[in-house]
């Protein structure tokens, strides 16, 4: 203990009986929600997960993962894997993303700091370029912050500016994005009234440009480079909304996977290139989808596709999106300083533990559960396994994706006893959810569901307990509803598909042979949230022991 009185140092806990191996398991995107025919989790086949709910109501809860609960600016809010995973990690709520950028916006403060100040020195001379999702989804950026910044840096000397805009279709409905252009393009032309030179000089699918993660794909990566750097892509337009209708045209076209294109003059030159002396702003607030674009802005030495050049520009982030990697260097936005997480515990209390997933949700269990750092605490207490994700394929294709490998990494850990704890995270009912498919998602979630069932019964060899939980809601609800709860339809008479995470609360679960008898949730905290299931620390409120 030093001089301010903080130790490491856990309290055992006065009913949970000490030296149990535990299994954390979460399944990403698994919510509870009304029964019906598009909840694919309630249509799959889950006996493992339905005999948790139903075999055992008093070790069984809802609790809200989105929202105020895990720190996120309104119950309007819906929950995502990092925010989730930050909570979980972290056990306390912490203003995330949206919340910071919001804070920053309002009070001023992003115009104040060491990004704003680095990047204003181009404005002078040079063109300030701002990248980034175009839709008010609110999981990966917001339109409202971008023309909050689009107006602050325009009253701060920018006086010629070029958006490179990424269409959504997953966290909002598929064909809002001619709307979100339109909007921003109305804005643009208020800039340009008031002798500002603010056009829209590219844009693509996010799912076909820039914003790819944990390097499962970097030709996503390039695509954007060549549109937003080289002013380069297969399809070239007068305008923004020109091109957005135009390639929605195509048979299957889905905003989420619009292919590249440029924005072009009279002569055919695209409009807004980076060149070097330019300032760049990567506008998203949450990390994943933009820590590959950001390395390649910022490395010089860079071999994941030729570049053709290295640019020369004044780089920051919206936040940083990797505070162990320090990237990017510059940021307008300072990160929530996540301290004392349950890893950095359980190793400074001599816990050892493993944590397991694929590609796609690796960085889940690591570094956002560790919040939002790289790495080991201690290497020599820990050890993470990342199995590769599919790749090249949409995973509606293969909705089982890596479940059972995960499973079978997770089992040969617990049966090890190397570990006290064992936690994985199984991506199927959100990834596959993502696509829209909900014959391909019914798949995952009965994949997802078997691979816990492994997980349990090795749990139950070595008599342990488990923790079942998820991070946020998406499997459960696969439609768009009206207030009344009913499914709209679009003018064809077919039902809109939502791709989007939800707001329902999801399931926490615990039990095993190790868990001492009598203990259960409490009924008497209606409005528990995610940040409430940390392990290992003192005894959490929603937990009551009778022995």
């Amino acid at each position: 203990m030093g001089s301010s009185g903080f130790s490491w140092k856990l309290n055992d806990h006065p009913n949970l009986p000490k030296g149990k191996i535990i299994s954390m398991v979460v399944l990403d995107g698994w919510g509870e929600a009304n029964p019906d025919q598009y909840n694919c989790i309630h249509v799959a086949q889950t006996p493992t997960m339905d005999s948790l709910k139903h075999g055992a109501p008093d070790k069984w809860r809802l609790v809200k993962a989105h929202g105020t609960a895990v720190g996120l600016p309104t119950e309007d809010d819906m929950g995502n894997s990092e925010v989730g995973h930050n909570a979980l990690g972290a056990g306390r709520i912490f203003a995330q993303g949206a919340k910071l950028v919001d804070l920053a916006l309002a009070s001023g403060k992003i115009y104040e700091g060491e990004g704003f100040a680095h990047i204003k020195d181009s404005f002078a001379t040079g063109t300030l370029h701002l990248i980034g999702l175009l839709s008010d989804g609110g999981v990966h950026s917001r339109l409202d912050q971008l023309q909050l910044l689009l107006k602050g840096a325009s009253e701060r000397g920018a006086k010629r500016i070029r958006v490179h805009i990424l269409t959504d279709g997953r966290d909002v409905l598929d064909g809002s994005s001619v709307g979100f252009v339109e909007t921003l393009e109305t804005d643009l032309a208020k800039l340009r009234e008031n002798g500002v030179d603010a056009q829209i000089a590219s844009g693509g699918g996010r799912m076909q440009v820039t914003m790819d993660r944990y390097e499962n794909d970097w030709d996503v990566v390039k695509r954007g480079w060549d549109a937003q750097v080289l002013g380069e892509a297969p399809h070239k337009f007068k305008s923004a909304v020109e091109a957005v209708k135009k390639l929605r045209e195509a048979p299957k076209a889905n905003d989420q996977y619009l292919p590249p294109f440029v924005i072009v003059d009279d002569s055919g030159k695209a409009v807004g290139p980076i060149v070097d002396g330019d300032a760049v702003v990567t506008c998203n607030f949450r990390a994943d989808r933009m820590v590959m674009l950001a390395k390649a802005l910022e490395y010089e030495d860079f071999d994941k596709f030729d570049r053709v050049r290295f640019l020369k520009i004044r780089y920051a982030g919206m936040l940083q999106y990797d505070g162990e990697l320090k990237l990017p260097s510059r940021y307008l936005v300072s990160p929530p300083e996540i301290d004392r997480t349950s890893g950095e515990y359980l190793v400074h209390n001599g816990v050892r533990t493993f944590a397991c997933s694929e590609t796609v949700k690796f960085g889940h269990v690591t570094f956002f559960w560790n919040g939002n750092r790289s790495g080991y605490f201690k290497p020599e207490m820990e050890e993470y396994v990342e199995i590769p994700s599919d790749s090249g394929i949409t995973f509606n294709v293969l909705p089982k994706m890596k479940a059972l490998e995960i499973a079978e990494k997770a089992r040969d850990a617990i049966l090890s006893r190397k570990f006290h704890q064992v936690r994985v995270n199984l991506p199927n009912s959100d990834m596959v959810g993502h696509t829209g498919d909900i014959e391909a998602t019914i798949v995952a979630c009965k994949a997802a569901d078997e691979a816990v069932k492994m997980i349990l019964d090795a749990i139950e060899q070595v008599g342990g307990i488990y923790v079942v939980t998820a991070d946020h809601g998406n499997a459960e609800d696969m439609v768009k509803r009206n207030k009344k709860g009913e499914p709209l339809l679009d003018k064809s008479g077919n039902i809109q598909i939502l791709t989007s995470h939800t707001l329902q609360p999801v399931p926490i679960a615990i039990g095993g042979p190790g868990l001492a008898p009598g203990v259960r949730f409490r009924k008497d905290i209606p409005g528990g949230g995610t940040c409430q299931r940390r392990c290992y620390c003192d005894e959490p409120t929603w937990i009551r022991g009778t022995q």
